[in-house]
């Protein structure tokens, strides 16, 4: 939660190429106050069987640029989730690279507002993603 000095973040993915919550993506978190700062790693959590990501860690006081790195390469990897493939009628290493994942992880960064809460969902398919503030 988000306290008058503090913003707070959550997220969660939705895998639209299959239309279904993207569970067991490692999620890190980082924060930096100002655009000169260094980061600071935080912590980091996983995504439920919802997709969402619960218990991130709390934002120092003073963040104003968080940024959010998912790991995304594993979860396209994982068996279940190559049917998102025969779906799309597209080869799994079509421009992808070696490991078959064009995108191995997504970094999002964004500023914040202390007070604020920022609910940042990723919507993912194997060869694009977007993302916006949720509420």
């Amino acid at each position: 939660m988000s306290s008058s000095t503090t913003a707070s973040v959550s997220t969660h993915i939705l895998d639209t190429s299959v239309g279904r919550p993207a569970e067991g993506v490692a999620v890190r978190l980082a924060a930096r106050s100002g655009t000169s700062a260094d980061w600071q790693e935080l912590g980091g959590s996983a995504t439920d069987a919802d997709g969402r990501c619960k218990d991130l860690p709390a934002l120092p006081e003073g963040t104003t640029h968080v940024r959010l790195d998912f790991a995304v390469e594993a979860y396209f990897q994982r068996s279940e989730n190559k049917q998102a493939d025969a779906q799309q009628d597209a080869p799994a290493n079509r421009d992808s690279g070696a490991s078959g994942v064009f995108f191995p992880e997504v970094a999002i960064t964004f500023a914040v507002n202390p007070g604020e809460h920022y609910h940042v969902p990723l919507l993912l398919n194997p060869f694009g993603y977007s993302v916006y503030r949720g509420s």
